[in-house]
């Protein structure tokens, strides 16, 4: 594997992780950078929820950049998180089971 291509692996893992994370938030319902930009809509019920899809379509779109650059983003997800992101649909399953448990939001 050339040096470039090893680099490309790693800023690529660092975003994988990154969108991930940030996904991960919004499931756990805990700040994140989009709250910033949009301050006045925390007060809204209907924010968490679209949040959640912007979250979501960074990931999608990170993962789709790999795989345009041939990057194995599957080792950075659990079996079960590459079939949600696979399936490119979030419904609430994907909030309930993204950890590999059934779960409840608080």
């Amino acid at each position: 594997m050339s040096q470039n291509k090893t680099n490309l692996s790693t800023f690529f893992a660092g975003k994988l992780q990154e969108a991930k994370t940030q996904f991960e938030r919004t499931i756990d319902c805990k700040h994140t950078a989009f709250d910033d930009l949009y301050p006045y809509m925390n007060e809204q019920p209907q924010f968490f929820w679209y949040k959640r899809y912007v979250a979501w379509q960074e990931l999608l779109t990170t993962v789709e950049l790999a795989e345009e650059l041939n990057i194995d983003w599957q080792k950075e997800f659990k079996t079960k998180q590459q079939k949600f992101i696979e399936s490119k649909i979030l419904d609430a399953k994907v909030l309930d089971d993204w950890y590999g448990k059934q779960r409840t939001e608080a």
